[in-house]
């Protein structure tokens, strides 16, 4: 379904030009992904997911067993963009002893007394291990900059003085992700792009369906008077922080189906591209594991059990 250039396609640049413009919240009838609009991609996109789900399954297999690498998924979004959905369908194959899932809320007043990186890095993924984080350390140049009345609840030594301090900001971050990938994480960044229409859309069916009320809050409405200064804060967090190390991928969100199976491609690509393969008997212990084997089948034997076969 997907070309093999659909992730150069929706990873941003490195080279600080990054502009919403060009990555349009909907790609149906685009070219992009086989000329394929409206049920039909669906339908394709499904069966898309599916297959790619069963592939991440056995890539983070190996990953776990390796125990080299591990996985950063960090999923940023407007509200209503599909992150949780996004989640649940391109990760439900995954064994869970090895994919772990934070959301980050607003800080504690421990979080708040450690710089703005501490309460992320406690749930940075182990090795052998893929992470997610629903919102992350993004926030502390999104919400906190849209709303700048949360940064003094961070009792800073010194005032926030305009550009500079978002731009040492996203010095910080730069930094923070090179440490990681060069320790083994790699980190793939999604933003998914849904536009402000169809937010209303979204919004609009969980008010008007009893199942999904409980997705909606005051607050909604509130933040998405603010859509500009968060657009404006996405386009620059992205020039800022899409590097060769851990590029941002912006996904069109305007279709759920296309949006997972665009993120479910980068991930099982990235995966995969680690080379990670099962550990190889170490030299020498060959023998130990077949005098084990022959010692549980002579156990099986003994009690008129048989064993294993080979």
């Amino acid at each position: 379904m997907l070309r093999p250039d659909t992730t150069n396609q929706i990873r941003a640049g490195t080279d600080g030009g990054f502009s919403l413009s060009d990555h349009q919240p909907s790609w149906e009838g685009s070219g992009r992904v086989d000329g394929l609009t409206g049920a039909g991609l669906k339908k394709r996109a499904k069966k898309y997911v599916k297959a790619q789900r069963r592939l991440l399954a056995k890539a983070q297999e190996k990953l776990y067993a390796d125990d080299r690498f591990s996985v950063l998924i960090l999923l940023q979004a407007m509200d209503a963009a599909g992150k949780d959905s996004t989640i649940k369908q391109v990760m439900s194959g995954v064994n869970p002893q090895g994919c772990q899932v934070f959301s980050f809320k607003q800080p504690s007043a421990e979080e708040l007394d450690h710089n703005f990186l501490w309460r992320y890095w406690r749930d940075v993924p182990e090795r052998g291990r893929i992470g997610i984080f629903n919102r992350s350390y993004y926030e502390e140049v999104l919400v906190v900059r849209v709303h700048p009345e949360l940064v003094q609840r961070q009792r800073l030594p010194a005032a926030p003085n305009g550009s500079d301090f978002w731009a040492a900001r996203f010095e910080d971050i730069n930094a923070f992700e090179r440490h990681m990938t060069r320790n083994g994480t790699v980190i793939l960044k999604f933003f998914l792009n849904v536009s402000k229409e169809e937010q209303r859309q979204r919004f609009v069916r969980r008010l008007t369906k009893p199942k999904k009320l409980w997705k909606f809050s005051a607050n909604d409405l509130y933040e998405r008077a603010h859509w500009d200064d968060y657009q404006h804060a996405y386009e620059e967090l992205i020039t800022a922080t899409s590097t060769e190390w851990a590029p941002w991928y912006v996904i069109p969100a305007d279709n759920k189906w296309l949006m997972r199976a665009l993120v479910s491609h980068v991930i099982v690509e990235a995966v995969e591209g680690l080379g990670v393969t099962y550990p190889k008997v170490p030299p020498g212990r060959e023998a130990e594991f077949r005098k084990a084997l022959n010692a549980l089948r002579a156990e099986g034997a003994a009690s008129g059990k048989k064993g294993g076969i080979g």
